[in-house]
């Protein structure tokens, strides 16, 4: 008879293995049920904590790299030219617009080392500037100029642009244009170049005069309106005045070179033209060369003097290249640059030394030594019963805010002037367009009787002499006694600037 075996016998009877997982897993369960919940807690525990990435919590350990090299070159330090006397520097503003030129333009001139803070800038918002106000704004323009400053013309008679000769005017400038080199300056010596072969223009002048030709050929246009950015003439203004900037030393500030005892003539001109076209184009990027110019005008300069021909100074003062010097000054000083101001106090003191107080005669070196030999540009010549010097004297003491009607010796230059009146005279020494220019402003100023009596002089002696023919249409014949040295190109300008006395500077004082 076969017996059945019990399922647990059989069980208990057969080979052990081992459990598997969750045979452990249910015995444990069964017998112990807490223990084995309890297990796989931290069982799950253990496997979440070992899943976090404890490295993020951990402070990165700072490793120091060395790199082995067998030479380490220096290196090179530029050091950046600064001008004579420190300004700050600020990233360069375009000014002037990019124009299209007939002559490229060299822009590498004007360059972001050149540009200034523009503090002290003046604006151009006033439009009566020269009217009851302090006499040291003198700088004025004429027809064509910016926006808002109409009231810096002079109360001429029909106003900008229908004063008498403005016909002239244009023809000079127009000339003027035609006869600038390509580079931009003038030619003193050469200018005839530009002339038809079978038309060549004559009167050269000396070579060493290109700076100062070039500063009066930019007055001229300046005068009448044309700046760098505004005018039918402002490309001829700005190659002008690249030309100028080329021809600066850095270090110094010289325009041109110290060639010939007449070379600050050339300077001060240069430097004028300069101001006055800073000023007029608020050009942040000419202020630093135009601030450099003034410190060697201010270098040059006679301790407890004014000037004279050399630099440095030897002590030697002469009112000639003084009374250029004071209207670059002044026209630095309106543009709100450094000057030295107390060389506006040692020129009113030169010009009372120089002075005749008997007749209110200026003279070059010697009290009222006018009527003498003066020594010019590059050669004495004799001026016979010439005011030349007294008509400087006259203008700059007004630039200076003197007053006639406080200063009689004012009235006293004046009336000697009026013996002096534009005379055409081609053959003799009579026809000096220095003293013609000089005396043109400073009686401008004077108003009343002295103005109208000069004008009816100078008008005709003007107009009626410009070269109406050929390739010289437009110019004037440089006579008279600085005529040779400075050439058709100073006569030209010279000339032009006389017919603009009526709008370039507004009323210093005041109307009259």
């Amino acid at each position: 008879m076969k017996t059945e075996t019990s399922p647990t016998i059989e069980r208990h009877s057969a080979p052990l293995e081992p459990e598997s997982f969750s045979d452990t897993l249910y015995h444990w369960m069964e017998r112990a049920p807490w223990l084995a919940i309890s297990g796989a807690f931290h069982l799950v525990a253990f496997l979440i904590l070992a899943a976090i990435p404890w490295s993020i919590f951990e402070q990165p350990e700072e490793r120091v790299v060395h790199v082995g090299v067998d030479h380490v070159p220096e290196p090179e330090i530029l050091e950046p030219e600064e001008p004579e006397e420190p300004v700050e520097p600020e990233p360069l503003t375009e000014v002037v617009p990019e124009v299209e030129l007939d002559q490229p333009v060299q822009s590498e001139l004007f360059t972001e080392e050149d540009s200034t803070t523009p503090d002290g800038d003046p604006t151009l918002d006033s439009v009566t500037p020269f009217v009851n106000v302090n006499p040291t704004a003198i700088v004025g323009i004429g027809p064509g100029g910016p926006p808002g400053s109409a009231g810096r013309f002079g109360s001429g008679p029909g106003g900008p642009g229908r004063t008498p000769g403005s016909g002239c005017v244009n023809a000079a400038l127009d000339w003027l244009a035609a006869h600038q080199d390509d580079d931009g300056g003038w030619d003193a010596d050469g200018f005839m170049k530009h002339d038809p072969a079978g038309d060549r223009t004559d009167g050269p002048g000396y070579a060493n005069h290109d700076i100062g030709v070039t500063g009066l050929a930019l007055l001229a246009f300046l005068g009448n309106g044309h700046t760098m950015t505004r005018g039918t003439h402002k490309e001829v203004v700005r190659r002008g005045i690249r030309w100028l900037t080329r021809e600066q030393d850095r270090e110094s500030g010289l325009f041109g070179e110290e060639i010939g005892h007449a070379f600050l003539y050339d300077h001060a001109i240069a430097t004028l033209a300069m101001c006055e076209t800073y000023y007029l184009d608020k050009s942040t990027v000419l202020k630093a060369k135009v601030q450099r110019a003034m410190n060697y005008i201010s270098r040059a300069r006679n301790p407890y003097g004014v000037w004279g021909y050399s630099v440095p100074p030897d002590g030697t003062n002469d009112t000639s290249v003084t009374g250029w010097m004071v209207l670059a000054m002044k026209s630095a000083e309106d543009a709100g640059l450094r000057v030295d101001r107390e060389a506006f106090t040692a020129a009113a003191q030169w010009f009372d030394e120089m002075t005749d107080p008997g007749t209110g005669r200026v003279g070059y070196r010697e009290t009222g030594s006018a009527s003498s030999r003066v020594r010019g540009m590059n050669d004495e010549y004799p001026v016979e019963k010439g005011e030349a010097l007294t008509s400087v004297a006259l203008l700059c003491r007004f630039f200076l805010g003197q007053d006639p009607a406080t200063e009689p010796v004012m009235s006293q230059h004046a009336d000697l002037i009026l013996g002096a009146l534009p005379r055409w005279d081609p053959e003799g020494l009579g026809c000096d367009m220095y003293h013609w220019y000089y005396g043109s402003y400073a009686m401008f100023q004077m108003g009343g009787e002295h103005w109208r009596r000069w004008r009816k002089a100078m008008e005709p002696a003007v107009i009626k002499s410009q070269r109406k023919d050929g390739a010289a249409r437009g110019s004037w014949d440089p006579v008279g006694p600085w005529g040779e040295p400075g050439g058709r190109i100073y006569a030209t300008a010279t000339m032009t600037l006389c017919l603009e006395a009526y709008y370039r500077y507004g009323r210093i004082l005041g109307g009259r």
